[in-house]
């Protein structure tokens, strides 16, 4: 019976691995996939509306893969190296606001079609999804993996060259 149980212990030690790669990719993926910012400067989904005054806000953003969390760019174009006259300031909402709140750990790899440039560099937004100042070291696309509150997603962004 201990052998048994050791086994099963072990086969759902396995299975929590594997979902968590698969939640870290966001649900659907990243792997394998080009680079691609998909920026929409349409109306913003209706669950990442919250604080605005406008019924019908239009900003650009970016909804998550796994459609877990919208990246909206108040600082748009994105830049490298920051601009000195204004920020690169994103509005991180998360389409289901977590019990716990923890904080938004961000990894992003910078991405030549599939492949890396780089060594992937890490951001955190304390408190979790909210307003943040995200400065990349370089421009190119960035993929984003983002992890808070027992949640994941992925998404990709643009920083142009500044200068």
């Amino acid at each position: 019976m201990k052998r048994l149980a050791g086994a099963l212990l072990f086969v759902c030690a396995l299975v929590g691995v594997a979902c968590s790669l698969v939640a870290a990719a966001g649900g659907q993926g990243a792997v394998g996939r080009p680079c691609l910012s998909r920026i929409s400067f349409g109306v913003l989904p209706v669950w990442a509306r919250a604080g605005f005054s406008d019924p019908q806000p239009r900003l650009p953003h970016v909804v998550g893969r796994a459609g877990r969390i919208a990246a909206l760019v108040f600082g748009y174009p994105l830049l490298s190296p920051p601009s000195r006259v204004r920020a690169n300031k994103i509005l991180w909402v998360a389409r289901i606001s977590p019990l716990s709140p923890s904080n938004l750990r961000i990894s992003a790899q910078r991405m030549k079609g599939t492949g890396k440039l780089g060594r992937p560099v890490e951001r955190l937004v304390v408190g979790g999804p909210g307003p943040s100042i995200i400065d990349l070291p370089a421009a190119g696309c960035w993929r984003f993996t983002l992890a808070w509150s027992g949640r994941a997603d992925s998404l990709d962004l643009n920083y142009q060259a500044n200068g």
